[in-house]
């Protein structure tokens, strides 16, 4: 089942007032209303006009050939894309490298930190996150409310799904997890998840989480480093056939063991139907060590692999940005994946792990779509600046960079590209 239904539109100043679009058209409107989309480029070089209704693609044609009733975003000088979505963000830690002292669990602060590290994903272009949750501990059910109350608030924006993360689930000590992690699904959790590799019995943790997911019908999604291919194994034949799915991250370690043991490992997630999340921008608070699955062997054993940001801002990573164009970048040109395996590792693969339809530009998928100025992938993976995101069929959000050389009388005789509103491209 998918991570989050559709949910309806609340129209609020923040969420449903015009907006200029790239060329001063209004842009902002309610599900439901059509929307066109004009003289975009697609990734096969065609340039087309697309019409959006009732939050689909209702039809695609050359440009200047549709007509709408409605509002008209002008793409000249812009590649448009299926959305991106992010697999592993981590809601409740996001922006709290900054502050001083220890994080803050506060729910009014937990909230803050979720909605806005949400906003700064969205900008990039993902409109659906599934954010990883810690349960019990100190923080109880609190962060896993205050997320919530996150997700309540970002209706309409952003997809936003969460996964209840116990630290153990084993032995006397795991009992009070075990009932917590079921009243966190019945609080709204969607996913259940954790991180096998800090309890005592990793074994009897996963076999925990596959039992509760089980009784509710949920996915599962867990944290593991991946280094221990006789763990690795066991998980696999547990989760065989598990329907809705499961998804194991970030991986790293495999990429640490002998290329035979690794393909070994790599068979047994795909025969299980075991998908894989990596963090190419680097580790998470659920795994200490870094490093990144290897993506290439994975996706030649056939494992479904994505890629998600992992840490934004904070202690695990203080400098992670939580960009999905990024994470496409770093699989392109730092582990040597082809641009639009890498584009689908954040998107369409991505989309697919969290158990979401499927997009693409054509009438009748559904209208979540990235506009980025430039007129081919490599260069969107390279100089993104630009962006326009399309959730539901509305623009819901908007960045807008403007490059220029001062004083500089080269640039306008070598007719350099120059970033701006209109035409050009990055």
């Amino acid at each position: 089942m998918p991570d989050s239904q559709p949910q309806p539109h609340h129209s609020s100043s923040s969420s449903s007032s015009s907006s200029s679009g790239p060329s001063g058209s209004s842009a902002g409107r309610g599900h439901g209303a059509d929307l066109l989309l004009c003289g975009a480029r697609l990734t096969d070089g065609r340039t087309v006009d697309v019409r959006l209704a009732g939050g689909r693609i209702e039809a695609v044609g050359t440009a200047g050939s549709l007509t709408a009733h409605s509002a008209r975003v002008d793409l000249s000088g812009f590649l448009l894309l299926p959305a991106p979505a992010e697999p592993h963000a981590h809601g409740d830690t996001a922006l709290s490298a900054d502050g001083e002292g220890p994080v803050s669990y506060e729910a009014d602060e937990v909230q803050r930190r979720t909605t806005e590290a949400a906003l700064l994903q969205l900008g990039h272009g993902a409109t659906a996150i599934r954010s990883h949750v810690r349960v019990g501990d100190v923080q109880g059910l609190g962060s896993l409310a205050a997320v919530l109350q996150a997700r309540r608030t970002l209706r309409g924006l952003v997809e936003l799904t969460v996964v209840a993360m116990p630290r153990v689930l084993t032995g006397l000590a795991g009992a009070e997890g075990l009932a917590m992690l079921r009243d966190a699904v019945k609080m709204g959790a969607s996913v259940v998840g954790g991180c096998p590799d800090l309890d005592p019995d990793p074994t009897g943790y996963v076999e925990a989480v596959l039992e509760v997911a089980s009784e509710q019908g949920c996915p599962v999604d867990l944290h593991t480093d991946g280094d221990d291919p006789a763990r690795l194994a066991r998980l696999a034949a547990m989760a065989g056939g598990l329907r809705p799915g499961v998804t194991l991250g970030p991986c790293g370690g495999l990429s640490r063991l002998p290329s035979e043991v690794a393909s070994r490992s790599a068979d047994q997630l795909a025969a299980a139907g075991v998908a894989v999340v990596c963090l190419p921008q680097g580790g998470c608070s659920g795994v200490d060590r870094r490093g990144t699955a290897p993506v290439r062997l994975l996706r030649s054993a056939g494992v479904r692999v994505a890629a998600g940001s992992g840490a934004l801002r904070d202690v695990s990573n203080p400098v992670g940005r939580g960009d999905p164009l990024e994470a496409a970048y770093l699989l392109a040109s730092r582990y040597g994946l082809r641009t639009a395996d890498a584009y689908d590792a954040v998107s369409s693969s991505a989309r697919a792990v969290l158990g979401l339809p499927g997009v693409r530009v054509e009438a009748g998928f559904p209208a979540e779509l990235l506009a980025v100025r430039g007129d081919r992938l490599d260069g969107a993976l390279s100089l993104a600046y630009s962006r326009i995101v399309v959730h539901r069929g509305r623009v819901v959000a908007r960045t807008s960079a403007v490059r220029e050389y001062c004083g500089s009388a080269v640039a306008v005789e070598m007719d350099l590209p120059r970033q701006g509103r209109t035409g050009g491209s990055s």
